[in-house]
């Protein structure tokens, strides 16, 4: 970065700020502009009438006038705007116009002059922004102008800055990319051109954390360019607050002892049934925590058989954990004694925090925690379950089925739905958080240690909002390539339009926002909770694809398109089958059955056919990933298809040869065990669904392209 065109708009904007103006006008505008290079047309500010007759004859064509206010942002609304104008006589008469409207829209409106600009070729209008994000911070926006951006809200996020090739991915993610491709004959757009508009906005206000928003609205892109016809600038009125935050180093730490305690202090530990203190020891001692368990309670000698003490104080040793279970007016003395006594973690069950109002007794209890080095997690939690530790640290029942998935949820009923779908499925976990108000842990706290973690191979989230958005993108951005993160983000309908001051910042709805950055990090984002919890259970199961060609067998006709239809709703591909493997497959097909792709091999054949042709399928490297649709027949009975399938497929890894299958099975009640079965033995199987099982294969082919992990197969 240039150091004088920062010195150049620090100046400006210090100027700005000493007005107590928190928009630029146009002039300033292209002031940043050029510093920048943001491309704009030639344009002069002209003061009087005689300046902007002048002006416009050296442009020699037709120009734009615009009113030049401090005070009217929206120039088009108070009549401050005149296109097409050419003629000294023209000129004139556009300039008193606008001046006259400016005056009647606002009376008090200080006016420094009337901008003249070259008039622009016709071109394809884009709109290119950036927004603060409350959750994300500086946010660049891009989409196509007019109606598509105002009425179809067609438009794509980024944080920022971005890079050069990210500023070109936002160019086809916008629904209506073709058009910037060309149509009917129509060239297409100058992509670079408009894409260092957006890297140069991007880059602007990452440099200027003041800047609230940028708008280069309409940018005319053209195949010989992409210039700005306008540049608003607004500033902030104010700056954030910044967020405690921590190294890497100090979030690993404090999570160690917090998720491999040696010793665990049950503040609030009870004898009595029906309490939450009582039920937490019980889960701990009957989960078998090979730890230290310590209750703490100053009316008891002895709780579950260990001595129990008046203070954490008085606990001996070195304690990790301190796990509340006491009411919330009585958190904040008991947690001053964790600080004192220096236990790094308090795990805080109580609700009565800022959920219900109570924001002030909650800001107190992370003030005492950050004045001690304390990590909260909580309050308003069910608890956490960390099972290759045999920890069950929660008021709920117990789970302790150790396997590869770490699931966490900010609301407890959602925890719940969690733990219930893991005991039917038999899902194997290494973790079950709770996240509640997010007092201090977080997200991006857990996703570093569940990164790091060797036993958990997926992580999966529920979540209504995000604290630190850029920290979660950065903890993302590292775990990603080496394991799954999936997403339930709560919320995506919009609670309401917020003010903004630009077109870009209206266009900022929330869910839009997390939409695109979250793809941006590599997250995977679940549609709904039984997505996210299925996600989370298949993709450690399913090998990594080495390339995109998917190949569908069935025994049934209809299944055949169905799951056909699913692969190109999950941005899969059909592989265009070979004429050597077509000839293959047609070897084991009956005359009335179909090759190609879905391969049909119709529902009356015996185990045979289907063992030859996921046989075919498994040894011909050109296949990367295979979906099966198998059809409930006598001739072949779930059991037996399932029990082929997974031979098959065994016999192949045995080989090194590992491929995605999965598979939906339509039939009677048995297909229910035959599923069971066969996802235990690495094939992924769904009963009475086609959709279920192209949409995990499709989240394992989003994560291997995030991760890079997609092979350049044949």
């Amino acid at each position: 970065m240039s150091e004088d065109r920062t010195v150049t708009v620090r100046a400006l904007l210090d100027a700005v700020r000493g007005e107590g103006r928190t928009s630029l006008t146009a002039p300033e505008g292209k002031v940043i502009a050029e510093a920048y290079g943001i491309a704009v047309p030639g344009e002069e500010l002209a003061r009087d009438v005689e300046e902007a007759v002048a002006a416009a004859a050296r442009f020699g064509g037709p120009v734009v006038l615009k009113i030049v206010s401090p005070d009217i942002l929206h120039k088009t609304e108070a009549g401050g705007v005149v296109v097409g104008v050419e003629g000294a006589t023209d000129v004139r008469n556009a300039f008193r116009a606008i001046v006259a409207n400016a005056r009647a829209h606002d009376p008090a409106a200080r006016i420094e002059g009337v901008q003249v600009q070259e008039l622009l070729p016709a071109g394809q209008e884009v709109i290119v922004g950036a927004v603060t994000d409350p959750t994300f911070g500086k946010v660049v926006a891009f989409g196509l102008g007019g109606v598509l951006v105002e009425v179809l809200k067609d438009v794509t996020f980024r944080l920022a800055p971005v890079t050069a090739d990210e500023a070109l991915s936002m160019l086809d993610s916008i629904r209506a990319a073709q058009v910037l491709r060309g149509v009917r004959g129509q060239a297409g757009v100058d992509r670079w051109a408009v894409a260092e508009q957006i890297r140069r906005v991007s880059q602007l206000v990452a440099d200027f954390p003041e800047i609230a928003e940028v708008d280069l609205n309409p940018v005319i892109a053209t195949p010989e360019g992409a210039l700005a016809a306008d540049i608003r600038v607004i500033l902030a009125e104010r700056q954030p607050p910044p967020r405690r935050t921590y190294t890497r180093d100090e979030i690993l730490g404090s999570m160690r002892r917090l998720m491999q305690p040696r010793s665990v202090a049950v503040i609030g530990a009870s004898n009595e049934a029906g309490k939450i203190g009582n039920s937490v020891m019980h889960n701990l001692v009957d989960g078998g925590f090979a730890g230290d368990i310590h209750p703490v309670n100053p009316k008891a000698d002895d709780i579950l058989g260990r001595k129990a003490y008046a203070s954490v104080a008085d606990v001996p040793g070195e304690v990790d954990v301190a796990v509340f279970a006491i009411p919330a007016r009585l958190v904040p003395a008991a947690l001053g004694e964790v600080g004192r006594r220096r236990i790094p973690n308090a795990v805080l069950i109580p609700s009565g925090f800022a959920e219900t109002g109570e924001h002030a007794l909650q800001d107190e209890i992370v003030a005492i925690a950050e004045r001690h080095g304390v990590r909260l997690l909580g309050p308003n939690i069910y608890g956490y379950y960390s099972t290759w530790h045999d920890l069950c640290a929660t008021f709920c029942t117990p789970y302790d089925v150790k396997g590869p998935v770490a699931l966490t949820s900010q609301s407890g009923g959602i925890g719940m739905a969690i733990l219930g779908f893991a005991r039917t499925t038999r899902t194997g976990v290494s973790a079950i958080v709770g996240l509640g108000n997010k007092s201090d842990l977080d997200e991006d706290d857990l996703l570093t240690w569940f990164g790091e973690d060797p036993h958990t191979e997926c992580i999966a989230m529920h979540l209504e909002d995000l604290k630190d958005g850029r920290a979660f993108v950065a903890a993302a951005r590292a775990t990603v390539p080496r394991k799954p993160v999936v997403v339930l983000k709560a919320g995506r309908t919009a609670a309401g339009a917020r003010a903004a001051g630009s077109h870009t910042g209206a266009l900022a709805g929330d869910d839009k926002v997390y939409d695109d950055i979250l793809r941006q990090a590599g997250v995977i984002r679940a549609p709904g909770l039984a997505d996210m919890l299925e996600y989370a259970r298949a993709l450690p199961v399913l090998p990594t694809p080495r390339g995109d060609n998917v190949v569908i067998i069935t025994g049934a006709g209809g299944s055949g398109v169905l799951l056909s239809d699913a692969v190109t709703d999950n941005g899969l591909s059909l592989m265009e089958i070979p004429p050597d493997l077509d000839e293959a497959f047609r070897r084991f097909i009956p005359p009335f059955g179909a090759a190609g792709n879905p391969v049909d091999i119709t529902g009356g054949e015996p185990p045979s056919t289907y063992e030859a042709t996921i046989r075919l399928g498994m040894e011909d490297p050109r296949v990367h990933a295979l979906v099966l649709g198998y059809w409930h027949t006598i001739v072949t009975p779930p059991m037996v298809f399932a029990e082929l399938t997974a031979r098959v497929v065994a016999e192949f890894r045995e080989r090194g040869v590992e491929k995605p299958v999965v598979a939906s099975l339509a039939g009677d009640v048995e297909v229910e065990e035959a599923c069971q079965y066969l996802f235990e033995r690495g094939v992924v199987a769904y009963p009475y669904t086609t959709e279920r099982p192209v949409a995990v294969l499709g989240a394992k082919y989003r994560w291997a392209r995030a991760a890079g992990a997609l092979g350049g197969g044949s």
